[in-house]
């Protein structure tokens, strides 16, 4: 089977021995991305909504590198470190993620970089 490494300048370099995401089987598979600035690799905003925002960019950004688009998505994986946010989350990812993917959402005990939400991707190309 074909593989493809997905990079792009638009989302945060993958910070360690990971591809930001990879094609496979007619599906991209994306790495978790938490909310960095691609430019400075910073992470941007404390809120919920705020971090969240720049999660589904980053994740967006890949998926159009990818040839695809959030609407594509067949299932995601979300992680957020206070399960409370959950509501404000979800007004977020619901602008993003239009048809509804099928979806898990848990609560973990800490992110990297002291990021307070993180989510992944599997859609169609």
């Amino acid at each position: 089977m074909k593989m493809e490494k997905i990079h792009t300048e638009k989302a945060p370099a993958a910070v360690g021995p990971y591809s930001q995401a990879m094609v496979a089987g007619g599906m991209v598979y994306t790495s978790g991305q938490i909310a960095l600035d691609p430019e400075t690799g910073e992470l941007v905003g404390t809120t919920i909504e705020e971090q969240a925002e720049q999660v589904m960019k980053n994740l967006t950004a890949i998926l159009e590198k990818a040839g695809t688009k959030p609407e594509n998505a067949v299932k995601t994986l979300c992680f957020l470190t206070d399960i409370n946010d959950f509501a404000a989350f979800n007004e977020v990812y619901a602008k993003y993620f239009t048809e509804k993917p099928a979806r898990s959402c848990v609560g973990v005990q800490s992110l990297p970089k002291g990021a307070i939400c993180e989510v992944e991707v599997i859609a169609v190309v």
